[in-house]
């Protein structure tokens, strides 16, 4: 496989997630949504004898919908692709890590079958993707952090907006500000996320596909693509939600110099998001992350087979 395997998942995860790219934005919105509310609940808990906190109100939330079409109205129809740069920067060093040392990994873990082919046991498959999706993470993090703060750039007051031009714009100033560290702000996450996403995404679609074809429902075609993929994309996004919703608001977050960080850590977030607008924010955006997931896991695998079919000479 070799070199061949990167180029095939790189082309495939970056015309998928341009595709795709106005549904994770939304996503991004709508797993914001609330975050004002508690980012600085320090001074609300420190004990004050005369006083009574009343517990915060909590507005309504808005849908994938209503988000999109808030933010259309307000930012302009540009907005949906607020950040574009960021997501190809990521997916041709995340994506095309992850998807080329699966494939990597899957070659060198099979064994040969009675049939005449190989085979691969569905633990090895998740093993391949969780060390396949931390190493990719690892290396498209500064990539992460730049999208990140690029998407959710619109909502904020003009006065605070970060203003990037572009993603070596945003990579920039966020070395020249915050230092290089900053790039892998969330990097625990971003990683644990990632590993979570590979295992599920490419691990499920493999089996998937091996069960559909064991099982004689269709042939090796678009149809069998299409269910493996969208299967593949279901499982994903429920198993990698809850640390997308953290991760999300751990990169966005403003430092101020010389103030405390609205969150320490990732615990110190899930643990405030959780106090603050119960256990279900930590699913906050899944109906947008099920709608981006899926159409991106089938876009990127039905692309991956049609590229494969196109390079297999080569």
């Amino acid at each position: 496989m070799g070199v061949k395997g990167f180029v095939e998942g790189g082309i495939a995860s970056v015309i998928a997630g341009c595709s795709t790219h106005p549904l994770d934005l939304i996503k991004v919105r709508m797993q914001l949504q609330g975050e004002t509310q508690h980012s600085n609940l320090r001074p609300a808990l420190a004990f004050h004898p005369t006083s009574v906190h009343a517990p915060p109100h909590r507005p309504a939330k808005a849908g994938p919908i209503a988000v999109g079409v808030k933010l259309v109205q307000q930012e302009g129809v540009a907005a949906l692709f607020s950040g574009v740069s960021a997501t190809i920067l990521r997916q041709l060093l995340y994506s095309t890590t992850r998807m080329g040392l699966y494939e990597v990994l899957k070659e060198k873990w099979s064994e040969p079958n009675s049939a005449g082919g190989t085979t691969m046991p569905l633990t090895r498959k998740i093993a391949a993707g969780l060390m396949a999706g931390g190493i990719g993470a690892a290396v498209g993090n500064p990539a992460d952090v730049s999208m990140v703060r690029m998407q959710a750039d619109g909502r904020l007051p003009p006065a605070q907006r970060r203003n990037y031009k572009s993603v070596v714009d945003a990579i920039t100033r966020m070395v020249k500000d915050e230092g290089v560290t900053s790039l892998w702000r969330g990097s625990s996450l971003t990683i644990n996320r990632a590993m979570l996403v590979t295992a599920s995404q490419l691990a499920s679609y493999d089996q998937f596909k091996e069960m559909i074809l064991e099982r004689g429902v269709m042939g090796d075609g678009l149809g069998t693509h299409v269910t493996a993929s969208f299967a593949a994309g279901f499982v994903a996004a429920v198993t990698s939600n809850p640390v997308d919703v953290i991760k999300t608001r751990v990169m966005n977050m403003k430092v101020e110099p010389g103030a405390a960080p609205p969150y320490s850590g990732a615990l110190d977030c899930a643990m405030k998001t959780v106090r603050a607008e119960g256990p279900m924010a930590l699913y906050k955006g899944f109906v947008p992350t099920i709608s981006r997931q899926g159409p991106f896991t089938v876009v990127l695998f039905v692309t991956l087979e049609q590229v494969r079919k196109l390079l297999k000479d080569f």
